[in-house]
């Protein structure tokens, strides 16, 4: 299954608090809560 680009930008939005991009590399770091809220909307969906 494809997600429209709408919701894929939702579901980063969710997902992602800050991306740091540096001469090291790139750091991604992730919102704990926006992955739960997430599991939570999945399973709904699937009930």
């Amino acid at each position: 299954d494809e997600l429209f680009p709408a919701e894929q930008a939702r579901i980063v939005q969710l997902l992602v608090e800050r991306v740091d991009i540096g001469l090291g590399g790139l750091d991604v770091h992730l919102r704990i809560d926006g992955l739960s809220g997430l599991v939570r909307e999945m399973r709904e969906a699937a009930a």
